[in-house]
């Protein structure tokens, strides 16, 4: 099984003729043609928008061109309210959805007018005291214990410590409606990256039969649900992707048996998708610079976890093309690794690969979302540059790659009185 890159092995050949790897490239015909096609999933409900997950992909240009497609933000940070702000961003086209929240940045979401989500029932008071409370607000729910798709558990909601029981929400929109809010939202997020056109269709089941006993218990009437995200990718090659047609029909289906016969057939229903949207639409390329024979065959490439965090930290899978050797066999069997002091520095583990030579050019496929944006700067490595396929097959840059000057720039005091020398 294998995974055709977005990119050729002649197309790369000339960009890095001009951008040394490691990089990560991003796809935007693709991203333009899937938003495309979660808009048109979701064409039945009048008022539907996606707000896409900044934390997944933070760059202001996959952010313009998912504004232009009509998405809006869904923003976790101070940063990311800015960096929305920088791109044109304001009121209703932001959701604001964070837990642990500090002041400045409910103050911020304010100052947008985005609309907030809450994660907790303390924040009602805590959110009135440092930035006062809006007209229209929403609430996130938690409704515990494990989530299930037939027989298989998919997540478990209880051990997450995001959004409210059900009491505290019945409270929390009692609460709000007598502190003067007039249009009130609900979200929830039970389980991550699904692969299954059913996720969304019973997130909404359970969340429209909620929304009509919450008007019927208190008199609130929800006017937008968020899916929130959780609609996945198939990372390895053998698995279908989601059908986002039959899904955005399914969640259409539970709308016209729960909430139309309650009266309720104008909610809106907005989605915070973030790896769904991006996530196959970019890749990081890497060089392989070493091999090293021991116990096991390694290649060591030029990229580290620093680039990619996501095989060291939850042992994910990413599918791993040797541009250029595509229709040959996978005979050998490498750990292929990057140059970081931990032992999980590996982008593959006993993966069946071609016979992989120095100087190889690597795409670590799937890097879309969750891939540039997890990145650090352990053993003082340095994250990479950010590169777009334009439509019209030019290549743009869009993020530098950091350099030594940046990383040493927050030490106060010490690298501009030494000249970056030190005894």
């Amino acid at each position: 099984m294998k995974k055709t890159p977005f990119v050729t092995k002649e197309q790369l050949d000339r960009i890095v003729e001009q951008y040394p790897t490691p990089f990560h490239l991003y796809d935007e015909a693709g991203i333009r043609e899937n938003a495309r096609k979660l808009k048109a999933a979701f064409a039945w409900n009048e008022g539907f928008k996606e707000y896409f997950a900044v934390k997944a992909t933070p760059n202001p240009t996959i952010l313009r061109i998912l504004q232009e497609e009509g998405c809006g933000t869904d923003c976790s940070s101070l940063t990311e309210l800015m960096m929305a702000e920088r791109v044109g961003f304001r009121g209703d086209d932001i959701m604001f959805s964070s837990n642990d929240t500090p002041a400045v940045e409910f103050q911020k979401a304010r100052e947008l007018d985005a609309t907030i989500n809450l994660d907790d029932i303390t924040h009602i008071d805590f959110l009135q005291k440092c930035a006062g409370i809006p007209k229209k607000i929403s609430c996130r729910f938690n409704p515990g214990g494990v989530f299930e798709l037939g027989t298989d558990i998919m997540d478990n909601p209880g051990d997450a410590k995001y959004g409210m029981t059900k009491e505290q929400l019945l409270e929390a929109y009692s609460r709000l409606r007598d502190l003067g809010v007039e249009t009130f939202g609900i979200h929830a997020f039970l389980a991550s990256n699904t692969v299954t056109n059913e996720y969304y269709p019973r997130l909404a089941k359970i969340l429209f039969e909620l929304v009509v006993e919450i008007r019927e218990t208190t008199g609130v009437k929800i006017d937008f649900i968020n899916l929130s995200g959780g609609v996945g990718i198939p990372y390895t090659p053998d698995k279908e992707p989601n059908d986002i047609m039959k899904i955005g029909e399914g969640v259409r289906k539970v709308y016209d048996e729960v909430l139309r016969p309650a009266g309720m057939g104008d909610v809106k229903i907005f989605t915070e998708l973030g790896r769904f949207m991006l996530a196959p639409y970019g890749c990081l390329v890497v060089r392989a610079i070493h091999e090293k024979h021991i116990y096991k065959e390694y290649i060591g490439v030029d990229a580290c976890a620093v680039n990619l965090m996501r095989p060291a930290m939850y042992g994910a899978y990413h599918h791993i093309t040797v541009m250029g050797k595509e229709d040959r066999p996978c005979d050998h069997v490498y750990d292929v690794v990057g140059s970081l002091c931990e032992n999980n520095d590996k982008f593959a583990i006993d993966r069946k690969l071609p016979e992989i030579e120095i100087g190889d050019l690597l795409v670590i496929h799937d890097t879309g979302a969750h891939g540039f944006s997890m990145g650090y700067n352990y053993n003082g490595k340095l994250k990479s540059a950010e590169l777009l396929l334009c439509e019209d097959g030019s290549v743009k840059l869009i993020r530098r790659a950091e350099t030594p000057e940046d990383y040493f720039a927050t030490l106060e005091g010490f690298w501009n009185e030494t000249g970056g020398d030190h005894e």
